[in-house]
């Protein structure tokens, strides 16, 4: 089989400062405008940069009502496009598939357009591989000649650069680090990332909600395969904690402040309570429910007679039933992971406490969104991005449970367990008035 020719036509501009400018008229105002019948789209592979991308993946479906949609996306990640409005097809990839055998898995489709949301070349290689005509990725190096359309950094970006030990200490102890105070401009937010890809090829690069549809159909299996209560069944909360954080330690509140926060609600709200934790989390998760459910001072019971349940389903539920619990949940106490962007985007709302990462730029949902809660620390080292502290973990033990529980009981006031339904796509659920 011989390959296919080596595009080399040159865009316009280069990945230099001179001209960011022009970069971005030229994904505002894509010169192409050839006909587009079928899109593929090179999904992400990790599931909250997934959620972050569905803005740029509704903005497309808007710009071409009537094209065929496909999605390229690791097979871990598949089922979470089920029922999705922006895409027709998903395309999943193998754990270990070379990228001349992802391209061979496009070839059959004779797809018009291609757009990266991944900035590897080996994403570009899979798309060229599988001829799709028309590439669009951001111009990262040693990819460029795989692209048609190479497109500069988007105004306002930002490079979530890892802070030396050095920086962390001199920023402690008062001395002079650049770039210690950052402030960034509204378009930092990494949505913003997939939406000027999708500018590129014409859509509206405005940035709408992330959005995961769930079903009620989906809700109630879930429901009822875990044995935790049904849509209208009780009157009694139903909130959920998630303790893990892949990413590493730098970005978990400790696990006796998700205790002691988990029990404090439940003495005041007499809640239910769902665990929530993946494969690595599970003995964590066994602990922690353990430790709610030995809790002997509780003021109510719920409408059936029994005392409010812990339900722990770490490592227990696939990724739609994952969705389908965390829609359940009136709040979702999270570290900042893929589950708290999964909540945010089927509509619940959430209580974060960040510590080594940002909220202005990995943020649940839309930036400012007032249905959620994001807690930092007044630290001057944060944030670090690196995945475990080389100093004192400062930036999540400053935040006190005490914070996080007024912040979780402020949205339970507003938020409707009784209101499950499918949120609009690129909304989310309407917070009830209080």
């Amino acid at each position: 089989m011989s390959r296919p020719a080596a595009p080399f036509a040159s865009p316009p501009c280069s990945t230099s400062d001179a001209c960011p400018r022009a970069a971005f008229e030229q994904a505002a105002h894509p010169r192409h405008t050839l006909p587009v019948s079928k899109i593929v789209v090179r999904g992400v592979n990790w599931l909250g940069d997934a959620v972050m991308s569905t803005p740029a993946l509704l903005q497309l479906r808007a710009a071409y009502p009537n094209a065929h949609i496909a999605l390229l996306t690791p097979g871990k990640l598949a089922d979470l496009w089920r029922h999705h409005p922006a895409i027709d097809a998903v395309l999943p990839l193998e754990p270990r598939a070379s990228p001349w055998r992802a391209g061979l898995q496009l070839r059959p489709h004779g797809f018009d357009l291609g757009i990266l949301l991944p900035n590897s070349p080996r994403s570009a290689l899979e798309l060229w591989w599988g001829r799709v005509p028309r590439r669009i990725g951001y111009a990262t190096p040693w990819r460029r000649w795989l692209l048609t359309e190479a497109v500069a950094q988007r105004p306002g970006h930002v490079a979530m650069r890892k802070r030396s030990t050095w920086e962390i200490r001199s920023l402690i102890a008062g001395g002079p680090v650049a770039g210690a105070s950052p402030s960034w401009p509204a378009a930092a937010h990494h949505i913003h990332h997939y939406l000027e890809l999708a500018a590129a090829a014409g859509a509206d690069p405005i940035p709408l909600a992330p959005h995961i549809a769930v079903t009620q159909a989906e809700i109630e299996a879930a429901a009822s395969r875990f044995g935790l209560p049904q849509p209208h069944e009780s009157a009694v909360p139903v909130l959920g904690l998630n303790a893990g954080a892949e990413y590493g330690p730098a970005k978990r509140w400790p696990r006796d402040s998700f205790v002691a926060a988990a029990l404090a609600l439940r003495r005041r709200l007499a809640c239910h309570w769902v665990v929530f934790g993946g494969h690595a989390d599970v003995a964590q998760a066994a602990s922690i429910a353990a430790e709610i459910a030995a809790q002997a001072d509780l003021p109510g019971r719920d409408s059936a007679g029994g005392a409010p349940r812990v339900f722990n389903l770490a490592g227990r539920t696939s990724l739609r039933e994952l969705c389908a619990t965390l829609r359940l949940c009136r709040v979702l106490i999270t570290n900042d992971t893929g589950p708290m962007h999964v909540a945010a985007a089927v509509g619940t709302p959430v209580v974060v406490p960040f510590g080594s990462t940002s909220p202005e730029l990995t943020g649940p949902g839309l930036p400012n969104d007032p249905r959620h809660r994001l807690v930092c620390a007044d630290v001057p080292c944060r944030p670090c991005f690196r995945r475990e502290c080389p100093i004192d973990f400062r930036c999540m033990r400053s935040i006190s449970v005490e914070r996080i529980v007024t912040a979780v009981i402020g949205l339970t006031a507003l938020a409707r367990q009784s209101d499950i339904h499918d949120a609009a796509p690129g909304q989310g659920i309407r917070p009830a008035s209080p």
